[in-house]
């Protein structure tokens, strides 16, 4: 598979020349660089202080309210008279995999993918922040991309979009890519994971090159991104139940995690991390070059980190519960200060917190249930509020829930250092939702009239 044969117009071309002379300078003149919600792009515009709402990208479950996949709002606010409530619910029509969302540099747009359709929904959550509208449809991911199927991870670069796949459109297994897009919407070029047969120039650093792909993040100070790898469309769209008793079907898991030049946006070097790596989350300090992950199917955190020669390496650093028993890892969120590390295990609905101060050495300080089951958290940038939502995939959620836990669910709790204080809970199921899956911060401070934007005509395909 090669990138697509489309080629920008001469004034996309000189948009892309000038926005790469922006992506070499940034690192150098925003540092030190911040952001509210962790886990967020260091090129994103910041919310200081209390964030007024949380989105949250929603899957649709047949015969529940509208059926559809919709962007819920929740007051998030103390101060606000909804606090704690849904003050606004956008349904996009139809069931799509809703799976992940990102914010644009600007935080002028939200785009949110959908894992079975390959849609990607573009809101607006500048005009109004309490109720964003929906800005435009990208549906033609796979065929403009070279295709790619899964549209993941959205992440923000200056004036760009970068979209990690899950899979393809010729075997839908794991074998996929990054596409990168204008903030417009407009699709630039494709870069594809590093295989055996083709290494883009990449140095293995074990014995895997799978091509799979899953997140990306970025150290700019370091020209760097790290992207890890999961498993593609077959997989992730069969019954949890069925896929695991399938041998054949484990085999087609994700055991790498690739450094790429993040300006070139050119592969580095291969790491082998066995056991489908999910989330990266990198560390925020000037001389802290370093990201984690953690396995889904072997329960570990790793750790990716440049040793004192300047090579990239990988390195499991601790156990995550009793692997034997399946809790299986997902979402990952680091404190702003790089001491802390919160690990969401889906399958026991817990959430672990581990003592990263040595990121060598990880040590587990905390373990407390959540729900039945639980996949994404979200902690604010002072590190005193921290959210918890439920949903993993549609066909591996869990249709019933113990008596007394929560199923489907969006959750605040303040962190006061040593323990969770709960806030409040929303009843997915209960308000005829759906099933809640990825988190994002909105502030209305973050708005005042809109500043003439280069980006939406600059980079129009003309």
């Amino acid at each position: 598979m090669k990138n697509s044969n489309r080629r920008p117009s001469s004034l996309l071309r000189v948009s892309q020349q000038l926005a790469t002379v922006a992506m070499l300078l940034l690192p150098l003149s925003v540092i030190p660089v911040q952001a509210d919600e962790t886990c967020m792009s260091p090129y994103m515009a910041k919310i200081v202080g209390q964030e007024d709402y949380i989105y949250v990208w929603t899957l649709g479950i047949d015969g529940v309210g509208d059926g559809s996949d919709k962007l819920v709002t929740v007051d998030v606010n103390p101060k606000s008279s909804d606090y704690g409530k849904v003050i606004n619910s956008l349904s996009v029509g139809g069931r799509n995999e809703a799976h992940h969302s990102g914010l644009t540099d600007d935080r002028y747009y939200l785009w949110a993918g959908g894992l079975d359709t390959n849609k990607i929904f573009i809101f607006d959550v500048h005009s109004n922040p309490s109720k964003p509208t929906l800005h435009r449809t990208i549906d033609d991911f796979p065929a403009a991309t070279g295709g790619i199927v899964g549209p993941h991870t959205t992440y923000a670069l200056p004036g760009r979009m970068l979209v990690t796949g899950l899979s393809n459109d010729k075997d839908h297994g794991g074998r996929t890519g990054m596409a990168e897009y204008t903030n417009a919407g407009e699709y630039i070029s494709t870069y594809w994971m590093p295989t055996d047969e083709d290494l883009g120039g990449a140095v293995k650093g074990g014995k895997f090159a799978d091509g799979y792909g899953y997140d990306v993040r970025a150290l700019p100070r370091r020209n760097v991104m790290i992207t890890s790898s999961f498993t593609g469309w077959n997989n992730y769209m069969m019954d949890l139940g069925k896929m695991m008793a399938d041998p054949e079907a484990m085999k087609h898991f994700g055991n790498t995690v690739v450094v790429w030049n993040l300006h070139t946006r050119k592969p580095k070097k291969i790491l082998d991390v066995p056991g489908a790596p999910l989330e990266v989350r990198c560390a925020w300090g000037a001389k802290r070059d370093y990201c984690f992950t953690t396995t889904a199917l072997t329960s570990k955190i790793w750790l990716i980190y440049e040793d004192a020669n300047g090579e990239w390496q990988s390195k499991a650093v601790a156990d995550i519960g009793d692997a034997s028993k399946i809790p299986l890892p997902v979402d990952i969120s680091i404190s702003a200060d790089d001491q802390l590390l919160w690990v969401n295990t889906w399958n026991d609905g817990m959430t672990r917190l581990f003592d990263i101060s040595d990121p060598h050495a990880p040590k587990e300080t905390l373990t407390e249930n959540i729900g039945a089951q639980v996949n994404m958290v979200s902690q604010s940038w002072d590190g005193s509020r921290v959210y918890y939502t439920s949903s993993l995939l549609a066909s591996w959620d869990k249709k019933t829930a113990p008596p007394g836990a929560d199923l489907d669910y969006f959750k605040a709790y303040a962190w006061d250092g040593t323990k969770l204080v709960h806030k409040f809970t929303i009843d997915f199921a209960a308000l005829k939702l759906g099933r809640p899956h990825q988190m994002r911060f909105g502030a209305n401070a973050l708005y005042g009239a809109r500043p003439a934007e280069p980006n939406d005509t600059l980079f129009a395909d003309q």
